[in-house]
């Protein structure tokens, strides 16, 4: 089994994701982790974002992986925290756009979802390039204003919202306009508008969608925002 969730950054595609891969007891793969430890490293090596040549043999090169915590590896070595960084949260649009890397990278997330018997993966094309036989996909999205204000609470921010607000839109710029695997919603994904709604009613949703047993719909329960 393969569920794909899609949507723009903020959308909350991780924090769902990861909830209904624990309910199903499958596979999580955040494929935006990759494209962000692939960042990390070109700059930890001193790489020019804008040589794409460089980026696409680095993206060939290294190893991206994943620990028993779900989280992704670099060369055998932790990603996380440092991939969230403000530096390549800038840049790792400019380094995900080039054709060469998405091939590279999306070769490596394939190749993870062949490895394990069910799989929950999130990002912004897996619908549509990564995963397209997935047999259930979802389009996540949130206005802008939304998204920001999740990111900035979430990387304890909260004073600088006008700033997040303004990267998240040019994000979406980049990846609804690159020329290779833009962002858009899949013809058969299912689109679901987070905006207002708590994770709980967001993974109950997509797994009535899926048919677990005992999923009826919205929990009653409020939790923490999408």
């Amino acid at each position: 089994m393969i569920i794909a969730l899609d949507g723009p950054a903020g959308a909350g595609k991780s924090t769902v994701a990861r909830a209904v891969a624990d309910r199903l007891n499958l596979t999580f793969l955040d494929t935006g982790a990759m494209y962000r430890g692939l960042t990390l490293a070109a700059l930890q090596r001193g790489l020019d974002p804008l040589d794409e040549a460089a980026c696409v043999q680095l993206a060939n090169e290294l190893e991206l992986s994943f620990g028993e915590d779900g989280l992704v590896r670099i060369d055998g070595q932790a990603g996380e925290p440092d991939i969230r960084s403000a530096t390549v949260t800038l840049t790792v649009s400019t380094v995900s756009a080039y054709r060469g890397v998405r091939d590279a990278v999306v070769s490596k997330q394939r190749e993870i979802g062949l490895s394990v018997p069910g799989l929950v993966v999130e990002g912004r094309d897996t619908t549509t390039v990564v995963f397209p036989e997935a047999e259930y996909k979802f389009f996540l999205v949130a206005s802008p204003t939304e998204r920001a204000r999740r990111r900035a609470a979430q990387e304890d921010r909260e004073d600088e919202v006008d700033m997040i607000l303004r990267d998240i839109e040019r994000r979406d710029q980049l990846d609804t306009t690159r020329a290779h695997a833009p962002l858009r919603q899949a013809e058969d994904a299912i689109l679901i508008d987070t905006d207002s709604r708590n994770i709980d009613s967001v993974v109950e949703e997509i797994l009535a969608c899926v048919g677990e047993p005992g999923a009826t719909g919205s929990s009653d329960e409020a939790s923490a925002g999408v």
